[in-house]
Formats: structure tokens, C-alpha cells, sequence
């Protein structure tokens, strides 16, 4: 997953790119608005995290231009300012979502999830070879055939599905599936347990691999697949 982050607090934006790189997403920063904007046109992000007040053009302005240009990524919004009214007018300009500062770190990441959940794919179903995953009816097909899966093996599957082509860590996972009651002491193995359930319940006739281990980091499935 490539995030953008926009902010002109260099101490802030070293914290967010370090928090989000441990978490195995992509970042890339800008430190003003017109810089942000040369970003966004050339290439593409899964997500952007946009600084209201920037030098240059303001967040508002740059919220504006991305929506006038077409594009739909979504857009989670930062800013220190309080006033009701600065967070209408950045929804009603098509922001996606709104944070104050200060903020928490881990508040930040469960919105960051959430809008990759929501946002992040156009198409419900998420494919991998001979492999359909429905994110609306939550059915899951191999070959034609469909599945029958648990909510947490569906959970595992979705999350690697999302973030096809990159790493994704086991505490990230755990932290996914079982939110704050996931405990690293007591539940340390529950993510492979999982991952070996699955796995026998995906083989394909074809026998595509489809969940491939990182050792020491996690699990992939790999953006050819």
C-alpha cells in the first residue's frame, strides 16, 4: 500500500513515515501543497494523509484540486484547528475523513485501516489466480467452488488481499483480525494456526501457491498470483 503524507513539521512527518513504514506500507512525503499536488499527478497512492495549514497552497486548496482532477483516492485530513467549520468545508470538498491534532498514533492507524477497508478497492471482489474473494456478499470461491472459511480465516484472507504485492507483518496481521484483544503472550501462534488452516482450504487443483512466507516478517501473496 503507497501512502502520501503532507506536512510541512518535519519532526511529525519523520513519526508518521517511521509508524507507517513499521507497518509495511510504502510512504512517500511532501512538505507543501504545490509539492503535494506534483506528487499526486504522477503517481498513485492508496492513501493521503493532508496537513490543512501548508505553505504555498493550504490543504483545502490542494484537497480541491485532486477532486477537480478526477481522482478518488481517499483523503484522511490533519489538522490542529478545532472550528467546527474547517472540518465541513474539508468534507463537503470530498476530504474522506478528518483527525485533529495531536492525535494518537494508534487512532491514526485504525482510521488508516478502515479507509483502506472502505476505500481502497473499487472492485468487491478480490482475485488472486483461481481464487475470488466477495468483500460485499463475504463468499470465497476456488475454481468455481466456493469455500467455506471462518470469519477469522475470511479477515486473514481480505487483509493479504488488500495489500497484494506487499509484506504483511504477523503482529500486523494480529492486530487486524483480533484488535486489543489480541495478546503477542498468549496468542502468539494463533496467526500461523490460521494461516495453515487456510492454506489447506485454498489449495487449488492447479496447486498455485498462494500465501507465501516471509521468514522472521509474515506472510505475501505475491502481485503476479
Amino acid at each position: 500500500m503507497n501512502i502520501l503524507i503532507v506536512d510541512d513539521d518535519p519532526e511529525l512527518l519523520d513519526q508518521l513515515r517511521s509508524a507507517l513504514e513499521r507497518k509495511y506500507y510504502r510512504v512517500e512525503i511532501a512538505e507543501d501543497g504545490d509539492a503535494a499536488l506534483d506528487k499526486v499527478f504522477e503517481n498513485t497512492y492508496d492513501l493521503i494523509l493532508l496537513d490543512v495549514m501548508l505553505p504555498r497552497l493550504d490543504g483545502l486548496g490542494v484537497l480541491k484540486e485532486i477532486r477537480a482532477a478526477g481522482i478518488n483516492t481517499p483523503i484522511l485530513m490533519l489538522t490542529a484547528r478545532g472550528d467546527v467549520q474547517d472540518r465541513v468545508k474539508g468534507l463537503d470538498n470530498g476530504a474522506d475523513d478528518y483527525l485533529g491534532k495531536p492525535f494518537s498514533m494508534s487512532e491514526l492507524m485504525a482510521r488508516i485501516r478502515a479507509m483502506l477497508r472502505r476505500n481502497g478497492q473499487k472492485d468487491p471482489v478480490l482475485k488472486s489466480g483461481s481464487l475470488q474473494l466477495d468483500t460485499v456478499s463475504r463468499k470465497v470461491f476456488m475454481d468455481g467452488v466456493e469455500l467455506k472459511l471462518t470469519t477469522k480465516e475470511f479477515s486473514i484472507l481480505e487483509f493479504l488481499l488488500h495489500n497484494k504485492g506487499s509484506v504483511v507483518s504477523r503482529f500486523n496481521m494480529a492486530e487486524h483480525v483480533w484488535g486489543d484483544s489480541f495478546d503477542p503472550f498468549s496468542m502468539s501462534n494463533f496467526v500461523d494456526v490460521h494461516i495453515k488452516n487456510l492454506r489447506r482450504k485454498i489449495k487449488s487443483k492447479k496447486d498455485e501457491a498462494f500465501i507465501r512466507t516471509v521468514r522472521g516478517i509474515g506472510f505475501i501473496i505475491d502481485q503476479d498470483s
